[in-house]
């Protein structure tokens, strides 16, 4: 069965979608995360369905997609870190309650 390019897009562009909703919807900052990280899910998939298509045989969209994950993963860390510090004071991880973080 031949897998043509629009096979790949489309659930890359769904899941996007979602990414980019749930990051403008949402109020609690771990959901607001896990909608980044959808995104750049999506945008990984892109890289490899296009260095396939594009360049079959080459590994440059392996590359950079190894690299967006461990930069994905350096982000996750880090805002685990800030959302507990948050939580520490605030005692919610509500987007809202940070106004209270003001001098």
């Amino acid at each position: 069965m031949n897998l043509t390019l629009l096979m790949y897009l489309v659930p890359s562009l769904i899941m996007f979608g979602c990414g980019v909703y749930g990051f403008l919807t949402r109020k609690n900052m771990i959901a607001i995360m896990i909608s980044l990280e959808l995104m750049l899910n999506a945008v990984d998939i892109n890289f490899v369905v296009f260095n396939r298509f594009l360049f079959p045989g080459q590994l440059e969209g392996m590359f950079f997609t190894l690299f967006a994950i461990a930069l994905a993963a350096a982000e996750t860390a880090l805002a685990l870190a800030i959302i507990i510090n948050v939580f520490r004071i605030a005692k919610k991880v509500d987007i809202n309650e940070i106004n209270k973080l003001k001098f």
